[in-house]
């Protein structure tokens, strides 16, 4: 007997992928204006964030329609699996990046500058310690404790993540409300969390004078922590689609990847948010 083979579905043209890289050359070249007070900076890294808004959602309202149409199968289901696999990956690699540099200048830049070899070289005043102000920082700072907020925004994290999990498995369950009270505690934890962060920088700049400027310290701790607070926004828009796409009927206890996509986001969100209070707050 001969078994029907499954179609591989193949998308129209698309006029997103140019949307796209207009708008990331857009946000590219404005910022640095911006950055150097160089011509209308702010106006292009304006329109380069409009673009990028517009073609968001018109690529992946595409998709959701094509989706939600029955036009893809496992192979696409399989490609899609792939992509954000990869797409993570690339995302771990980043954070590796800046998880290195902290290393590099933790474990051997600042003792390096401090042995005799370099003795009369560094500043009158350095300390070969973490965190040091060196060096660029002008003025002291305090640097910030674990516990705290920082300790409550790892705990809150970590429960988004049960409660995500809860919310999964109501959807495997084809329990809707299960689903969707899952979600909604789970952007509202992402949200509480990010109230919570920028507390912590109005504080760290007004009362410990801790800023981005802080020397090599507070260029890591605000770069790193800044950077996982953008990728908390992220998922946390991610999640709100993923809510309003279950409110409109969308997924089923068999095919919902969109939905699992930004769960595995959510949770590597949570992982690097772990080794970011361990080794930036705690070490």
């Amino acid at each position: 007997m001969s078994q029907a083979v499954e179609k591989y579905f193949v998308p129209e043209p698309s006029k997103f992928p140019i949307f796209g890289s207009f708008a990331l050359l857009c946000i590219g070249s404005g910022a640095v204006m911006w950055l150097n007070s160089v011509g209308p900076g702010p106006e292009v890294f304006f329109l380069g964030m409009a673009t990028l808004i517009y073609m968001l959602f018109g690529w992946f309202g595409q998709v959701i329609r094509e989706s939600e149409g029955g036009k893809y199968g496992k192979q696409v289901d399989s490609a899609f699996r792939w992509s954000m696999g990869w797409f993570i990956f690339s995302e771990v690699m980043f954070f590796a990046a800046f998880f290195g540099t902290l290393f590099y200048v933790r474990v051997i830049a600042v003792p390096s500058l401090g042995s005799e070899l370099n003795a009369g070289l560094i500043w009158d005043g350095f300390k070969a310690a973490w965190p040091t102000a060196g060096p660029h920082a002008a003025d002291t700072f305090s640097p910030m404790e674990a516990w705290g907020i920082p300790a409550i925004n790892t705990l809150i994290l970590l429960t988004s993540g049960a409660t995500l999990t809860w919310a999964h498995w109501g959807l495997t369950k084809d329990n809707r409300g299960q689903l969707k009270l899952g979600l909604l505690f789970t952007i509202l934890l992402g949200a509480i969390f990010l109230s919570l962060q920028a507390f912590e920088y109005i504080h760290a700049y007004e009362e410990m004078n801790l800023k981005l400027t802080s020397g090599i310290y507070g260029s890591t701790f605000f770069m790193m922590t800044g950077f996982h607070g953008l990728h908390v926004t992220i998922g946390a828009i991610m999640l709100l689609v993923m809510l309003f796409r279950v409110l409109a009927g969308h997924f089923t206890k068999e095919h919902h990847f969109a939905f699992e996509a930004a769960a595995w986001y959510w949770h590597f969100v949570d992982v690097v948010w772990l080794l970011l209070f361990v080794v930036v707050y705690w070490l």
